[in-house]
């Protein structure tokens, strides 16, 4: 039983907060799985849905190629942890896991949806904002990349975060604890979206975001 919570039996046999840490692990690992699919699908050569040419295809593959790997092992973690949560020096270590996923993925999706809802308002330029500086693209369909982000990219990343995040307070105990976790973790996600909306306009130094 988790220290500082008490489970209630159901019917099934499995108390409310492990079938709660199931299925957000399981929602968890789906949707990294499918977006390990989406960066396999360019991995593997295919072009249908690209935004522009590559500079170097070569390279191309091989950043998809890393990208897709990354993906699909990240997506196992949330279900290798599943019966590790039981154990309390793996759970603290799995709750700052978790956290920080929270965190960076959800200030991944403010900071390029910011930027590329501003580059379609037009004041992208105004703000000395390049969304494709780090791109490596030789041509680049601006709008249709900037479309794909906010409709694809970044709300994965928000989703996914969230996703992580509710994880995170399904395991903690106390309301107390949850109202204390939610303030540190807004105000880091509000903390590194402002530095890194900084960084992309270049008030203060660059920094990439991939």
């Amino acid at each position: 039983m988790t220290a500082g919570r008490r489970h209630i039996p159901l019917a099934g046999g499995a108390s409310a907060g492990v079938r709660t840490r199931t299925a957000l692990s399981i929602v968890a690992s789906g949707l990294g799985l499918l977006y390990g699919a989406y960066r396999g699908y360019y991995a593997l050569g295919a072009t249908a849905g690209m935004i522009g040419v590559p500079s170097s295809r070569p390279e191309w593959l091989l950043i998809n190629r890393v990208g897709a790997a990354a993906l699909l092992l990240a997506a196992l973690v949330p279900l290798i942890a599943l019966p590790l949560w039981e154990r309390r020096p793996a759970r603290w270590v799995l709750l700052t896991l978790f956290s920080i996923a929270a965190v960076g993925l959800s200030m991944h999706a403010l900071i390029d949806e910011t930027q590329r809802l501003l580059d379609l308002a037009g004041l992208a330029g105004r703000l000395h904002i390049n969304p494709y500086r780090f791109g490596g693209w030789r041509s680049v369909d601006v709008r249709a990349g900037d479309l794909q982000d906010i409709l694809l990219n970044e709300p994965w990343f928000l989703i996914e975060g969230l996703t992580c995040g509710a994880l995170v307070l399904s395991e903690l105990g106390r309301r107390v604890i949850r109202v204390r976790w939610l303030a540190g973790a807004g105000a880091a996600t509000l903390v590194c979206t402002v530095f890194g909306l900084l960084s992309a306009t270049g008030v203060i130094g660059s920094a990439v975001i991939l």
